[in-house]
């Protein structure tokens, strides 16, 4: 396995990446092309909502000023197909694109929503990045197929491209492979270049997680893991040395996400506690959110995703209360897509929605890459 001892030098700009991009394809696109075409992208799309709505097994846009969605992947169907997506966790724009983790569902009984299948579940194991028009154009991963070995995966629950391995080394996606308690990064060929955590071994030792839930590359070069059984955050070099550990001070229940902020205080989703905290780099909380307190709410919603916006508000996604919500540091709900506890598929109506992202603001921190149809 190759390691690197830096994965990024900076945060990379828009500008940048669109020259340094272009240089990269050997000259089929001229760098103002490729800035042109990411920046109408970014103009038309810009604060648009993408949802990983869960167990509605579908990724939709959804136009913030009037909740209709303007584009959707996955079909609805319970098995993972070339227009389907099952128990979707993640997804994220990345220029024209959209890579999307397909977790799956496990068996349950009642079966969960979403799945038919109570005895065997549900399962995807698939990160694919999907174009425009619904194709899907990369995959990492074996539909319906639970393994550790080249392109297998077992219950990925998110996902991210990389932008500074992309513009110096091609396509290369950072993966939280949670049943497998590993981080891995992958490059477009399917091998893999790094990995946190050792394949099927739940721990909280040396390269050991429980479950992990997702992974930030950070502008330092380390990599920064929700480790959601273990109750920590952790931030760990590439040559697998934690260099810090956050619980908040102990408190932290089912981390379901975690986000270095541009304060370098980290955000992060306590799903058992169902809140959102902020706690800086002494472990002290300095924010929080709960969202189990308005009338009317599910009384264990478990929010999966927070991120924290250019505008200082924080976007969560409010799982089993079925919406997705964006407040501001004021406590105050300033949007909300889906009906508070009503879980459904009509008109501003979601399903356990995992993940939620507005288009070009990722964290408020670092954007994703842009990607172009020559790069595959």
């Amino acid at each position: 396995m190759k390691m690197h001892s830096r994965l990024v030098t900076s945060p990379p700009k828009r500008f940048a990446i669109a020259l340094l991009l272009s240089a990269g394809l050997g000259g089929q696109f001229s760098p103002m092309a490729v800035i042109a075409a990411e920046a109408e992208n970014t103009i038309k799309d810009r604060d648009n909502i993408l949802i990983a709505d869960q167990f509605n097994n579908r990724v939709i846009e959804v136009d913030q000023s009037n909740h209709h969605i303007v584009w959707q992947f996955g079909n609805g169907s319970d098995k993972p197909g070339p227009h389907s997506i099952v128990g979707v966790n993640d997804a994220e724009r990345v220029g024209q694109f959209t890579l999307l983790s397909g977790t799956g569902i496990p068996p349950s009984n009642p079966p969960l929503p979403g799945c038919s299948d109570s005895t065997n579940g549900c399962p995807d194991n698939r990160v694919l990045l999907v174009n425009r028009k619904g194709q899907i154009v990369w995959q990492y991963g074996q539909a319906g197929v639970s393994g550790a070995g080249q392109s297998q995966l077992n219950t990925p629950v998110q996902a991210a491209v990389l932008s500074d391995f992309q513009r110096r080394r091609g396509l290369h996606v950072i993966i939280a492979d949670q049943a497998n308690q590993r981080i891995i990064i992958v490059d477009r060929a399917h091998r893999l270049v790094w990995q946190y955590g050792t394949t099927g071994v739940t721990g909280n030792g040396p390269n050991q997680l429980n479950n992990p839930n997702s992974a930030e590359l950070l502008p330092n070069g380390h990599v920064l893991i929700a480790d959601e059984s273990n109750n920590r955050v952790i931030e760990v070099t590439t040559d697998l040395h934690i260099v810090q550990q956050l619980t908040a001070s102990g408190t932290l229940n089912g981390v379901a996400f975690a986000s270095r902020l541009p304060n370098g205080n980290t955000l992060i989703t306590d799903a058992n506690n169902n809140r959102v905290v902020e706690v800086n780099p002494k472990d002290v909380i300095v924010w929080e959110y709960a969202t189990n307190t308005q009338a009317g709410s599910n009384a264990n919603p478990q929010p999966t995703r927070a991120v924290r916006l250019e505008n200082g508000d924080t976007l969560i996604s409010d799982q089993f209360n079925n919406r997705v919500i964006e407040v501001n540091r004021n406590k105050q709900i300033v949007f909300q897509q889906g009906m508070l506890n009503v879980a459904g598929n009509g008109p501003n109506q979601l399903n356990g929605p995992y993940d939620a992202k507005k288009i070009g603001d990722f964290t408020g921190l670092i954007p994703p890459p842009y990607v172009d149809d020559d790069d595959f």
